[in-house]
């Protein structure tokens, strides 16, 4: 199971990040269509974005709702709740069905994944979070025991959508790397 978190309180955006378009399309959108290739996706909802619960019931997407106390909170819920499960941010709008693919098959269900990318990998602009010389992405299979650095290879993973520059930027990688007529539909 892919388990989408979209319940976050978006303080650094001040809006509801998985509704916000990029290229047209609620950038939940972008992530749903990638992980349901892969997978039975649900998405966590909570108080705090009314409006992705309402797209997600217009759009027919399986959903839940947490607590939205926080990230650490709703992830151990939902893992008491399904059990193992890989988790992707609501504001990672260009994972591809690939990077899904590559972590559940090397999960296996004991240990946590940590999805992270090598910082040769992440382009100049962008600042992710760093831990221990990886840029940490947002993309993680979850579990009870211990934890570890899996290394991904996309590189727009590292482009985490949290400020209105972020957001514009997202606008135009999607404006460069999607044909017009994909953008139309």
């Amino acid at each position: 199971m892919i388990i989408i978190l979209a319940g976050g309180k978006s303080t650094r955006m001040g809006k509801e990040k998985p509704v916000l378009r990029i290229a047209n399309k609620p950038m939940l959108l972008w992530i749903y269509e990638q992980a349901e290739k892969v997978d039975e996706v649900l998405v966590a909802l909570s108080k705090n974005t009314p409006k992705t619960r309402e797209l997600c019931l217009r759009e027919g997407i399986p959903f839940i709702e947490t607590s939205g106390k926080g990230y650490v909170h709703d992830v151990q819920g939902l893992l008491k709740e399904f059990g193992p499960f890989v988790s992707i941010s609501a504001d990672v709008p260009f994972v591809k069905a690939g990077d899904f693919w590559l972590i559940k098959k090397a999960f296996d269900g004991r240990k946590s994944l940590t999805g992270v990318l090598p910082l040769s990998l992440v382009p100049k602009d962008l600042h992710p979070v760093t831990y221990r010389g990886c840029a940490i992405v947002g993309l993680n299979a979850v579990a009870e025991e211990g934890e570890e650095f899996f290394k991904l290879t996309n590189p727009l993973l590292a482009l985490n959508v949290n400020t209105l520059e972020e957001l514009e930027l997202a606008e135009k990688i999607a404006k460069l790397i999607y044909s017009p007529k994909l953008l139309k539909m």
